[in-house]
């Protein structure tokens, strides 16, 4: 079982902060192809922004993205993952906090931001090597 470190090989992190307008920030979660992002406020974690609450705090509540502010709209009560923590522990934070991303900590800063799609990808690949050994071992031919 791989542990976070593993997972996240070579990520960047994309931040926002409690200022910026929700536009700008969905717009450079775009082009980068993120969910979500950590907000930080002094180089401290002060919540997330995800697509969700793009979807439930802006849109749905009819406020306007290129007039509110991230710190509006974030979530505050973040649930965030050590580095030295496994796929299955994420994954179970995950399901009892009921969302998709979890900032990463490393010395109580924020490196990374993992998603359950990055998990759940990590988990198949790790059960297809095991299932190409397993049939190299059965068919006794050496593994590629």
């Amino acid at each position: 079982m791989h542990s976070l470190e593993q997972v996240l090989r070579n990520r960047k992190l994309l931040t926002a902060h409690p200022d910026d307008l929700v536009l700008d920030v969905i717009q450079r979660m775009t082009a980068a192809s993120v969910g979500a992002v950590s907000v930080l406020a002094d180089n401290r974690l002060v919540g997330v922004f995800s697509e969700r609450d793009l979807m439930t705090r802006v849109v749905v509540a009819g406020r306007t993205a290129e007039s509110t502010r991230i710190g509006e709209v974030m979530t505050r009560e973040v649930v965030t993952a050590d580095l030295d923590e496994s796929r299955d522990e994420c994954l179970a934070k995950m399901q009892r906090a009921g969302c998709r991303h979890l900032p990463v900590l490393a010395h109580g800063h924020v490196i990374a931001m993992v998603s359950i799609r990055d998990l759940l990808w990590d988990e198949i690949e790790e059960q297809v090597e095991e299932i190409r050994q397993l049939r190299a071992y059965v068919w006794q031919t050496p593994p590629a």
